[in-house]
């Protein structure tokens, strides 16, 4: 779900695309916000001291997203109130955007910090992340095992798949080589999202695995500002808006100046089957979902709106794949892919611990996601840089989905699946382990 980070895009561009209100009322705050950033941007320079490379490459392509998005989409919304002026503050705030852009090229020749953050401050961070009872160590046993437990499963799916009686990797890849045969292209992986929720939305209502919501969903393509980091991300209306605004689930494209080998590797990767269990992850009965639900939360104080999980909300997305794949949405294929990415999710585990604390090698990060993983070299070189560029929100997925599935395991007999779900679901976005208390399992 992870989107753009510390960066002015997502200020500007919610003012921009959210019609939360009208065109002068989203005016004055974007004026004020553009008006701003100059001196947000000279204060950055003056306090910024040694920087990542790979931070600052990609500070700089999502840095030439905010000017495309302060150039391009200004005017737009400045053409439904021509009385507001706005012109000024767009044109200081583009020259300071393209002064900020000279200068983080300017630092790329002696941005050699190290990325990785060390045990001590990996750890620290990891405990505000998770807000889990799980340390570390635990954490990296449990995934080295379930990466097993794993490997078994897709080894035996492919087997099934492809009518191999004792199958091993070289099956699982056979296999997934021949479902990458179907896979969208930059120009129709939108339209196969919205085919794919389409499909996903009616099996979860023929199952009634989860009660649904209509709230509206847009399927686009990601802002380039926002990318660099995901391959996708659901971006809801804020907790507190009252506003009927819709959801987006963003997907980003291949990069222009990719040759075409990678991008072909990347929808190998990204096939359609394989989008289908995206879309679950992302949308139905996923985050947009999830989402959708918390929303409609109401604590005791609003400020328990404000406080969501990333470990819940990863943790039910993921969880939301295995349940649709068992339930035998796509069929085998599907089952398949989702198998595959349960394999990326604990190795995302294993990486984010190893890479930020263990001094693992680029080499031996590879090496563990194309053989353990299966993965295609054009995703597994993009979850490296990912690594570097995050650290401890990769942990988020492994540790919310093994929270999230022992809540569901704990399932009364006498209630039904939807309701237990939903129950899941009625408490905004807490931190798994709260739930227990907060469901009264014992008084179910």
């Amino acid at each position: 779900m992870e989107s753009a980070g510390a960066q002015p895009g997502p200020l500007l561009h919610h003012l921009l695309a959210r019609p939360f209100a009208p065109a002068e009322v989203r005016l004055e705050a974007l004026r004020a916000r553009l008006t701003a950033l100059p001196d947000a941007l000279a204060t950055a320079r003056a306090v910024l001291g040694d920087m990542p490379r790979v931070h600052v490459e990609t500070a700089i392509g999502q840095f030439e997203g905010v000017a495309a998005l302060v150039r391009d989409q200004v005017p737009v919304l400045a053409a439904e109130a021509p009385a507001m002026a706005i012109e000024t503050a767009a044109a200081e705030a583009m020259s300071a955007l393209t002064e900020f852009a000279g200068w983080l090229t300017g630092r790329l020749d002696g941005a050699d910090r190290d990325p990785r953050l060390g045990r001590r401050l990996w750890e620290a961070k990891l405990w505000h992340t998770l807000d889990t009872e799980l340390g570390s160590r635990e954490i990296l046993d449990r995934a080295f095992r379930h990466l097993d437990q794993l490997t078994d499963e897709i080894r035996s799916a492919a087997g099934e798949l492809l009518g191999i009686a004792n199958p091993g990797d070289d099956t699982v890849r056979r296999a997934l080589e021949q479902l990458s045969a179907d896979h969208p292209s930059n120009g129709t992986v939108v339209a196969v999202a919205g085919d794919a929720l389409a499909e996903a939305t009616a099996f979860v209502r023929a199952h009634g695995l989860v009660s649904l919501v209509e709230d509206p969903l847009v399927i686009q393509e990601m802002p380039e500002f926002a990318r660099g980091v995901a391959v996708a991300y659901c971006d809801s209306a804020g907790p507190l808006e009252t506003a009927e605004l819709p959801t987006v689930f963003a997907i980003a494209p291949t990069p222009a100046d990719w040759s075409p080998e990678r991008a072909a590797s990347f929808y190998r990767e990204y096939n359609d089957h394989m989008m289908r269990n995206l879309t679950v992850h992302e949308a139905m009965p996923g985050h947009y979902l999830q989402l959708a639900q918390a929303r409609r939360f109401r604590g005791s104080t609003p400020v328990r709106a404000l406080c969501s999980s990333g470990t819940f909300i990863e943790g039910w997305a993921v969880y939301t794949e295995k349940l649709m794949a068992d339930t035998g949405f796509g069929g085998l294929p599907v089952r398949l892919q989702q198998l595959k990415s349960h394999l990326r999710m604990t190795i995302n585990a294993i990486l984010d611990q190893s890479v930020h604390c263990d001094a693992m090698t680029e080499s031996e990060a590879m090496r563990l996601m194309l053989d353990r993983g299966f993965q295609e070299e054009g995703e597994a070189a993009g979850k490296w840089r990912r690594t570097l560029l995050t650290s401890t929100q990769l942990s988020t997925y492994f540790v919310g989905y093994t929270e999230v599935a022992e809540l569901a395991a704990a399932r009364p007999a006498a209630t039904p699946l939807r309701d237990w779900h939903d129950a899941l679901l009625a408490h905004g976005s807490p931190a798994p382990r709260h739930l227990d208390t907060l469901l009264g399992v014992s008084g179910w």
